[in-house]
């Protein structure tokens, strides 16, 4: 089992995954994107989620690096509290919410107090009793966003296109968007009719065409610009794409 509250500083790329043990996050500053059993929000400083023991959740910052504060929570028993029950079962529809501002206050001061003394136990497992005892009387709903339903091609591409020299795996690209990797491969294929592989591949040629048509990069730089592994696999995968190699492509554009 994880320590009982922790403070987390989330990176400015999408991650998703999942654990066996239910979990609250409040937002401490910036602002950060969550999906939760398919339903999407944004959680900034004051708001929280819910994420239920088992289920696939993505989350990210959104432009900066944003904080969180992350309650672990044991798997319920029958002789604990009713709400803590209750965390262990919530719905779908009630993942996400707000705080009132007092209680705010308090929690930036015991996050405050676990940073100067990363290693007080006892400090954790105070700051999360406090905080759930709080939430039970200082909480309300937020308006709900389903995005399980829909497909956000544009914020898909931004995040295709700040990562595309780099290696992009199926996961980050479902999280980007905040699905599941089955939700995602289903509603893709579905709107696109090819693979997400595939239609990385093409992004990264188009990309590698613009940089050519510029005529300020060799064939080496474009190929590790737009994250191809090696000249040769960017000059096999933009002649199969394109219909002519790289450098009879570039020299269309040479002055």
């Amino acid at each position: 089992m994880p320590v009982p509250a922790e403070v987390v500083t989330l990176p400015s790329f999408m991650d998703c995954h999942d654990h066996s043990y239910t979990q609250i996050v409040i937002g401490l500053n910036g602002d950060s994107e969550f999906e939760v059993s398919g339903v999407g929000n944004i959680v900034g400083p004051g708001q929280g989620c819910i994420v239920n023991s088992g289920e696939g959740h993505a989350f990210g910052s959104v432009l900066n690096p944003s904080d969180i504060l992350v309650l672990n929570l044991p798997a319920a028993q029958d002789n604990d509290p009713l709400l803590l029950q209750k965390l262990n079962q919530v719905a779908k529809t009630e993942l996400y919410f707000q705080i009132d501002s007092s209680v705010q206050q308090l929690i930036q001061l015991m996050t405050k107090e676990m940073r100067a003394h990363p290693d007080d136990v006892l400090l954790r497992r105070a700051c999360n009793d406090t905080v759930i005892a709080l939430l039970h009387r200082h909480s309300h709903q937020f308006q709900l966003t389903d995005k399980s339903a829909r497909f956000d091609i544009e914020l898909l591409n931004r995040y295709i296109d700040q990562h595309i020299s780099h290696k992009i795996s199926v996961a980050q690209l479902a999280g980007s968007v905040f699905l599941s990797e089955s939700q995602f491969h289903h509603l893709f294929k579905e709107q696109f009719k090819i693979t997400p592989h595939q239609y990385v591949l093409s992004r990264r040629v188009d990309k590698a065409k613009r940089l050519m048509e510029l005529g300020q990069f060799n064939l080496g730089q474009v190929a590790e610009l737009t994250g191809f592994s090696s000249q040769s696999a960017f000059a096999h995968a933009f002649s199969r794409l394109v219909g002519q190699t790289p450098s009879a492509y570039r020299k269309r554009f040479k002055s």
